[in-house]
């Protein structure tokens, strides 16, 4: 997954989400599990990543 829109000016929560997720910059991928976990994090941030299905 790629970190595509800034987290500046989002809920802190959100912020934390990115942060779980291992995204920090803007334009940075990511890959992780397909875990319910991860999936959960991604669903509440979906509006700023872009999934890659690999």
């Amino acid at each position: 997954m790629t970190l595509k829109h800034s987290p500046i000016g989002r809920p802190y929560k959100q912020r934390l989400y990115l942060q779980g997720l291992g995204l920090r910059k803007l334009h940075q991928t990511v890959q992780r599990p397909k875990t319910p976990q991860v999936l959960g994090l991604i669903r509440k941030v979906k509006h700023l990543v872009e999934v890659n299905e690999q």
